[in-house]
């Protein structure tokens, strides 16, 4: 049975996923443009620097800081924040596109994904779309973001229901 084109780019994220050098998890994100994949990227320390696998270790653990806290005492860079990144590199507009995340826990176990703060502002200003995720539950979920936009004008953004770590242990 042919997939549809959600899963199919679902499916490409997980591969890309596999590339992420954090031990906590594994997270992969493809835009995609009129169709065509643009940009690619996955959970990382900035080129050139060592990531947590070749240092052997992962800061945040050793400080203890739970899920969903404290990004910037991260080695990493986002998934997300890697693709905008790279199709900027490039030199590729990802302005009107899709952007799918898929991720999995250190046990390799599909695992609910969405953007956190500071990944879901960039998307704003990127122009992305649509936001798809994987789920440990069901196939995917699609975020549209400009309700995140409406909802973040009529709310405060700590009112957002879709905070990824929220619900994930240390």
């Amino acid at each position: 049975m042919r997939p549809s084109k959600d899963k199919y780019y679902l499916d490409i994220a997980k591969q890309v996923a596999q590339r992420s050098t954090c031990f906590r998890v594994k997270i992969g994100a493809v835009i995609v443009r009129g169709d065509q994949i643009v940009s690619t990227g996955y959970v990382g320390a900035p080129r050139k620097t060592k990531d947590c696998l070749e240092r052997g270790n992962c800061l945040r653990n050793i400080l203890n800081i739970p899920h969903g806290q404290r990004y910037e005492l991260c080695r990493s860079i986002h998934a997300e924040q890697n693709s905008i990144v790279n199709a900027a590199r490039a030199g590729v507009s990802i302005f009107g596109g899709n952007m799918y995340l898929y991720g999995e826990d250190k046990e390799g176990k599909t695992i609910d994904v969405s953007p956190c703060f500071i990944c879901k502002k960039m998307i704003i200003n990127s122009g992305i779309e649509k936001v798809i995720c994987s789920r440990k539950d069901e196939d995917f979920i699609v975020f549209d973001v400009e309700k995140w936009i409406s909802d973040w004008q009529e709310k405060d953004i700590i009112d957002d229901k879709d905070q990824y770590g929220k619900d994930e242990k240390k």
